[in-house]
């Protein structure tokens, strides 16, 4: 046996004990009665087509990895490419004793909604992630004229009865829809809306409804598809073909409506000046500070799996706390921009 130094002995059993607890910093919330989710969400929109092609095995490698550092909850959707299959296999290689969380989203196309509609979705649902019951079905709509997504809350509450669906949630409805969905008797834990510095419309409407009737906030779009990094610090506006990712694509045209490429410069030299003072990166200053809104349960931020991964980084989200001079500075920035409130409209109506 060697001779190691004091300095030596505590670092190797500084990473003993981490490998013994990998879950010790991964900040976790109760969603709703018993089921407990991460506060940062594996998002799997990136495996649907538009941020590179994915290899299976590398992906299911990766999810392991995922789950060995206490990151286990999941985002996806059956719109989602693979992803519910994804879901299915890492089933079956970790077997049914390790336990994650898989929220999936239910996005039928606009028309009338009959049981068999709904139930025939589920079905496959289910199927493709072996499973007997989703922990959290988000529901979306695209047309509010038709009316039709009531009738589609009724048969997935059914399905929730046959304890097919363990919980109910949505995706994208606005405060209006919901406060209908809620005065209608149907049960809703939470909604995923987008919500990030740039985008804070949750504020106006959505947050006080949602305090007085307990439902939570998952938010999207926090890290601007990755707008928020050092990456993007001090270079010149990108050019569409610079955007290679569908992310990308989609968080350049809200910084556009936000206030431009300029003020986004300024508020990232901001969110720079912060990261070095908590000693961090800019994306985790702008996790912080949509974590600390109030009903906002998780953030979901999206996982290029078997390409690139911020585990260890993301991890840091939950070592930070933000004073009141760091809100004080965003602030500043933010009250030059646009409302996109004004702009858009309530959550979900850019969809719309």
């Amino acid at each position: 046996m060697g001779i190691y130094t004091l300095q030596e002995l505590c670092v190797c059993l500084s990473e003993k004990i981490q490998n013994l607890n990998p879950y010790i910093s991964i900040e976790k919330t109760v969603l709703a009665d018993d089921f407990k989710i991460c506060r940062i969400l594996n998002g799997m929109w990136q495996v649907a087509g538009g941020h590179g092609q994915i290899n299976t095995e590398s992906a299911i490698s990766d999810m392991a990895e995922y789950q060995k550092s206490g990151f286990t909850t999941w985002d996806l959707a059956d719109i989602y490419g693979p992803a519910e299959s994804l879901i299915g296999d890492f089933r079956r290689k970790v077997g049914k004793e390790t336990k994650f969380q898989a929220l999936t989203k239910f996005v039928p196309n606009p028309g009338p909604m009959s049981n068999s509609i709904v139930t025939h979705h589920i079905e496959q649902s289910l199927k493709k992630m072996h499973t007997d019951c989703i922990d959290l079905l988000q529901f979306h709509w695209w047309d509010y004229n038709d009316e039709s997504y009531l009738d589609a809350l009724h048969y997935l509450s059914k399905l929730q009865n046959e304890q097919k669906i363990r919980h109910l949630g949505l995706t994208n409805f606005d405060t209006k829809r919901v406060r209908i969905m809620i005065e209608n008797d149907f049960k809703i834990i939470s909604n995923q809306v987008q919500y990030s510095i740039l985008d804070q419309r949750p504020q106006k409407l959505m947050t006080p409804f949602f305090v007085k009737h307990g439902i939570k906030i998952l938010t999207y779009g926090t890290l601007l598809g990755g707008f928020f990094s050092e990456r993007y610090l001090g270079i010149d506006e990108p050019h569409r073909a610079e955007l290679t990712t569908s992310s990308l694509q989609k968080y350049k045209k809200m910084i556009d409506v936000w206030g431009g490429w300029q003020l986004f410069q300024e508020l990232l030299q901001v969110l720079d000046s912060m990261a070095k003072k908590h000693q961090c990166s800019i994306a985790n200053i702008a996790t912080r500070f949509i974590l600390d809104k109030p009903q906002v349960a998780g953030i979901i931020i999206g996982t290029r799996l078997g390409i690139v991964n911020h585990r260890s980084d993301n991890a840091k989200v939950f070592e930070i706390k933000l004073d009141q001079d760091d809100m004080s500075s965003i602030d500043k920035i933010t009250a030059k921009s646009n409302d996109l409130f004004n702009v858009i409209g309530d959550c979900g109506d850019e969809y719309r």
